[in-house]
């Protein structure tokens, strides 16, 4: 049975996928919640960005990269539910 792993707490790519690992907290260490293309230097790379603005954002990342309608649907009923966005609604 497939058990999906660790996933990115703002954008819910696999972080099994992300290039770096991860992305980076303060200190330097490796974020185990957050990829390295939302998370940088324990900061979000689009601060301030509303759950409606990077369903958008997302999306469009998602498209280019030739996703499913199916992936992308899924994703953006999935983002409220992230560590990130919870409460955003």
């Amino acid at each position: 049975m497939f058990k999906p792993g660790p996933q990115c707490q703002s954008c819910a790519m696999p972080l099994a996928k992300d290039p770096e690992s991860g992305g980076t907290n303060a200190d330097g260490s490796k974020s185990t919640e957050y990829c390295s293309y939302c998370f940088v230097n324990g900061q979000f790379v689009d601060g301030g960005v509303s759950l409606d603005e990077y369903r958008l954002k997302l999306d469009r990342i998602l498209k280019d990269k030739k996703m499913s309608w199916l992936l992308r649907t899924m994703t953006w009923y999935q983002l409220p539910t992230l560590k990130r966005w919870k409460g955003s609604v």
